[in-house]
């Protein structure tokens, strides 16, 4: 894993940035750290475009992006153009191949739409597309495995079970509503979001003139909405999302 200390001037003086250049292709090791470190945010917004989502360092998109900047460093020749933009395309289509594999996709007989670029290299924009569409479906269900795995341990700590969820979840709509607006109004007021957790339970007596249920269903319903309240209050994006039409 490559890790450079962050820099925020992306590319520098142009003269200065062919020397960098000319000294790195030359096997000046300290010229090649300075092009890296000074090219690292550069980097990270081509890695976030390409991915579609916020990347961090640790990320190996962005180990990725940057192994393929130190490739256009050895392979920029000046007849190429700017180097940021040559640099800019290398990254673009290494990451692409990365997506290829990373998705073990099979191969598309889309060969018909085959495209030479200004450099004489061959690329498929439909291809590339898809391959990108299905990184970002892996990413995604990548992500959202790694919420849930975090809701289950946090879910345990108050004593529920990942997988009774739906035997406690309210079969009827209205009292699924009721008892998802009852979560929401813990979870978004002071008192009892402090109440709920300083003890880990239900604040019953203070909860019941805020909502339009009766106590007896309150407790009748405290577990799942115990387990909703866990949830808005955690960084739970994609989760959230399957309470959120409840409260509108």
């Amino acid at each position: 894993m490559i890790r450079i200390p962050f820099r925020r001037n992306p590319t520098g003086d142009a003269t200065k940035l062919l020397g960098l250049l000319e000294d790195a292709k030359a096997g000046d090791r300290l010229a090649r750290d300075a092009l890296l470190r000074q090219f690292q945010p550069f980097v990270l917004r081509i890695a976030k475009d390409a991915c579609g989502r916020k990347i961090r360092e640790t990320d190996e998109e962005f180990q990725m992006a940057l192994l393929a900047l130190n490739e256009a460093i050895d392979a920029y020749r000046s007849d190429r153009g700017s180097f940021v933009a040559f640099s800019e395309t290398v990254i673009k289509r290494r990451l692409i191949d990365y997506f290829r594999v990373r998705s073990k996709q099979r191969e598309i007989p889309f060969a018909a739409f085959d495209e030479v670029d200004e450099e004489g290299d061959v690329y498929n924009a439909i291809e590339n597309d898809t391959a990108l569409m299905q990184h970002a479906v892996d990413v995604e269900t990548r992500d959202r495995a790694e919420e849930i795995a975090r809701y289950a341990i946090e879910l345990q700590r108050f004593g529920i079970d990942m997988n009774e969820l739906i035997d406690i979840c309210p079969k009827h709509d209205d009292a699924r509503r009721n008892a998802v607006h009852a979560a929401h109004m813990v979870a978004k007021t002071e008192a009892l979001r402090t109440l709920f957790l300083a003890s880990g339970t239900l604040p019953l007596k203070q909860l019941e003139p805020l909502v339009e249920v009766s106590r007896k269903t309150l407790e009748r319903q405290r577990r799942y909405i115990i387990a909703v309240v866990v949830l808005m209050l955690g960084d739970y994006e994609m989760l959230q999302s399957f309470v959120g039409e409840e409260l509108r």
